[in-house]
């Protein structure tokens, strides 16, 4: 299998610099607004992900995602569109034909050996639409799986895993949790540097919301690549969000509320993606 070249690779391209590659989560359209503008402002590439979970609540995938390739086309800067943590390969299948850029395939879940050959089989399907593909292993499962805070990635396993299914990158568990709403986590610099020389393709960070600045910019500088946050500007939206409706309650107009929530987002991501880029 030949990894996809029809794409601008700005994964690659991170890793090749030794740079952080900020990736953050679409769950309204103004999430979406608020990450292209923020990247715009920065002068720096990002990464728009749209989830299953995502999909779900909007009731379909398409809708979210279209309007992401949308903005990421008018953007003064390189925005992949993402499909993140798809556990359906239905899903995946849909995401490539309407246009996505990169999927994550997650089969964490499922015992090794059909977690490996239905990778495999997503990463034939994807690189055939030059799309890449992010994917990770483990057979925990549930909302943090093999990125729950005691779990680590074996270099060796990780290796193999990559060899084996030919993905273009790799979620890998270093001591991150997902939807952590603290930014308290502390991450294994000397593993993320061994599975850095181990696994020849960029290494993906979930979870990112819980590590601080300092956090942020030594996992980069450890050898990770993208980086992954969520929960952490979904308190800044909120927060501002709050703020208004406190200020004034005969607020009724959304646009007044969820602007100023918009713009909270657009802030923190010129911020963290000037940290992460070092």
């Amino acid at each position: 299998m030949t990894a996809p070249t029809t794409r601008p690779d700005v994964v690659e391209e991170a890793r090749r610099l030794g740079r952080g590659l900020g990736a953050f989560n679409v769950v309204l359209l103004e999430h979406a607004e608020g990450i292209v503008t923020g990247a715009d402002r920065a002068g720096l590439p990002v990464v728009l992900q749209v989830s299953q979970n995502t999909a779900r609540y909007h009731g379909a995938f398409e809708p979210v995602a279209a309007a992401s390739l949308a903005l990421a086309r008018a953007a003064t800067v390189p925005v992949v569109v993402h499909l993140d943590h798809a556990e359906d390969v239905d899903l995946v299948h849909r995401a490539v034909a309407l246009g996505v850029d990169s999927v994550m395939y997650d089969g964490s879940a499922l015992p090794y050996a059909e977690n490996v050959a239905t990778t495999r089989a997503v990463v034939e399907h994807c690189h055939a639409a030059g799309v890449r593909v992010e994917a990770e292993l483990g057979e925990v499962g549930g909302k943090d799986g093999v990125h729950a805070p005691g779990v680590r990635t074996d270099p060796d396993e990780a290796a193999a895993f990559v060899a084996s299914t030919g993905v273009d990158s790799l979620a890998v568990a270093v001591g991150t949790s997902h939807a952590m709403t603290t930014r308290t986590a502390a991450v294994d610099h000397d593993l993320i540097a061994r599975l850095a020389t181990a696994v020849p393709v960029p290494l993906v960070l979930h979870g990112s919301s819980g590590l601080d600045d300092d956090g942020l910019a030594g996992a980069v500088a450890a050898g990770m690549t993208k980086v992954n946050i969520s929960t952490h500007l979904n308190a800044l939206f909120t927060a501002a969000v709050r703020d208004v409706l406190a200020a004034d309650d005969a607020v009724v107009d959304p646009r007044r509320y969820v602007g100023p929530g918009r713009e909270a987002l657009a802030a923190e991501v010129e911020r963290l993606l000037r940290i992460l880029a070092g």
